[in-house]
């Protein structure tokens, strides 16, 4: 059957890296990518490295057999929408070409092998391309045979690092004989610590104002901490206890941490040791997890685009426009909101993250409304937790998904509590003010918004408002005693003050 279609156009990144292949196609749409297939498969090449640094014929028979499935997916995809890319074992392989030649023939594709420093530029353009927070950042990224370490501001590189350190040539040094131990954890350290530190007063002499990991380390990382109710910022404490459980289980075959799955297992020590070397030597204080690196960095090379002052702004206007949310009313929420924040910045401690996070999740609290009325808030929770959202990351996703279910009717506690952006106590005020905003903003009139003042006495909120506003608006005033009842039997009383 020939089924002819108008399609838009695919594009193709593959990363041959040393622990593991990766494959991610995109299609362009009106501006931004839509992710159509990711596709991964463990090779560990760089376990096939002998000590003349010539890849065996086993590692290279497992690059090839993967190889053959990514080619089923490029079919007919141009040669100038498809970018292969080799790096840290193929640059050390002395044998490469052997590969190569062979990896062409199987893809119909050239393959390029990449320097460390054109690694780590790459590695910047994608989280660039899909990272929000602050613009002047440390990039780290840990590979299987090689770590870039990126600083820059926006989509400028100010300095870049590229050290032959990885997850999976550090476990065949310094792990080999499986076990788990404070030796075999010094040592790792110790050589990670002496590849840094020549690099390092040219990386501190930059600064950054955020750090972000953009690999598999950080990602399990990120996945423990999820796993075990943390917080998602990554700190050295997180790091060391982690160091002290992995010893605790003696063997890498025992490895058993909640949160880490068995496909990261082997090299998370290895990986655990250069992070940890990383924070040390550098005095990183926190790291989050980036939303892009390299293959990322290839497509929106392809594509030319310009890095967006805002990620997050530009995801929200996406969201907005595909699922036609009032821009008026989230305006007229957001500002409320930050009104509110403003006011009790000092004595709830509102910080300008929270503010910021609040702001998002105005913006979008009617997405459910493209859905249906009826359970709508459900619908905006699901549509969070299941949307591809660049310039957040999957902490604060999850925190708006919570706050947005959570926008009216009975609080739900535990969905608050599962979520790892903020603590309990902050996640359960901003839900709050979000809630007493969307409900005084319901006319979708500004001239409707009563002046009224928030004074908290400790986790009791009293809300004074106007006496003649509840009698001109009963259907209103109604609303609000409804909410002081439903947050008050949340234990987090609301009090309703007429002046």
């Amino acid at each position: 059957m020939n089924i002819q279609t108008d399609e838009l156009p695919l594009y193709a990144a593959i990363d041959l890296g040393s622990n593991s292949f990766h494959m991610l196609v995109i299609r362009e749409i009106a501006g931004r990518i839509q992710i159509i297939d990711r596709i991964k498969r463990k090779v560990r090449l760089a376990a096939g490295l002998d000590d003349e640094n010539r890849l065996s014929e086993e590692a290279m028979q497992r690059g090839w057999q993967c190889l053959r499935l990514f080619a089923e997916r490029l079919y007919n995809i141009p040669p100038s929408h498809v970018c292969i890319v080799a790096t840290a074992a193929l640059r050390a392989a002395k044998n490469s070409n052997t590969f190569i030649t062979t990896a062409e023939t199987i893809l119909g594709y050239p393959v390029k092998i990449i320097s460390g420093e054109e690694e780590a530029r790459l590695i910047y353009q994608g989280v660039a391309h899909t990272t929000g927070g602050a613009q002047s950042r440390l990039v780290v990224d840990i590979g299987g045979g090689s770590t870039e370490l990126i600083t820059g501001t926006a989509d400028n590189i100010s300095q870049l690092v590229s050290l032959p350190m990885g997850c999976v040539t550090w476990l065949e040094r310094y792990f080999n004989d499986r076990t788990l131990s404070t030796n075999n954890f010094h040592q790792a350290e110790l050589a990670a610590h002496h590849l840094l530190l020549p690099m390092a007063d040219k990386l501190k002499y930059q600064g950054w104002d955020i750090c972000v990991g953009a690999s598999g380390t950080v990602q399990a990382l990120q996945e423990i901490m999820v796993a075990q109710g943390m917080d998602e910022q990554i700190t050295l404490d997180k790091l060391q206890q982690l160091k002290e459980r992995a010893i605790q289980c003696g063997k890498l075959e025992e490895l058993e941490i909640p949160g880490l799955t068995l496909e990261r297992a082997l090299v998370f020590p290895s990986g655990l040791s250069i992070l940890i070397a990383i924070f040390e030597t550098l005095g990183v204080n926190n790291m989050n997890l980036a939303g892009g690196a390299l293959r990322e960095g290839l497509i929106y090379s392809m594509l030319n685009q310009p890095v967006e002052k805002d990620i997050r702004q530009n995801t929200i206007q996406a969201m907005q426009e595909q699922y036609a949310i009032d821009q008026q009313q989230a305006d007229r929420v957001s500002q409320l909101i930050h009104y509110f924040c403003s006011q009790l910045k000092d004595s709830w401690d509102i910080n300008d993250n929270m503010t910021e996070l609040l702001h998002w999740a105005s913006q979008v609290h009617e997405i459910g409304l493209s859905i249906d009325f009826k359970q709508s808030s459900q619908h905006a929770a699901y549509l969070l937790n299941h949307t591809e959202m660049p310039g957040f990351t999957p902490a604060q996703r999850k925190l708006l998904a919570a706050l947005l279910v959570n926008q009216n009717d009975i609080i739900n506690l535990p969905v608050l509590a599962e979520q790892n952006a903020l603590s309990l106590q902050q996640a359960q005020r901003l839900v709050r003010l979000l809630r007493i905003a969307i409900l005084l903003c319901r006319s979708r009139h500004s001239d409707r918004i009563p002046d009224i003042s928030l004074i908290p006495q400790g986790e009791q909120l009293n809300l004074k408002i106007n006496q003649e506003w509840l009698s001109l608006y009963p259907l209103q005033a109604e609303a609000l005693q409804q909410e002081s009842r439903w947050q008050t039997y949340s234990h987090l009383p609301l009090v309703i003050i007429k002046n």
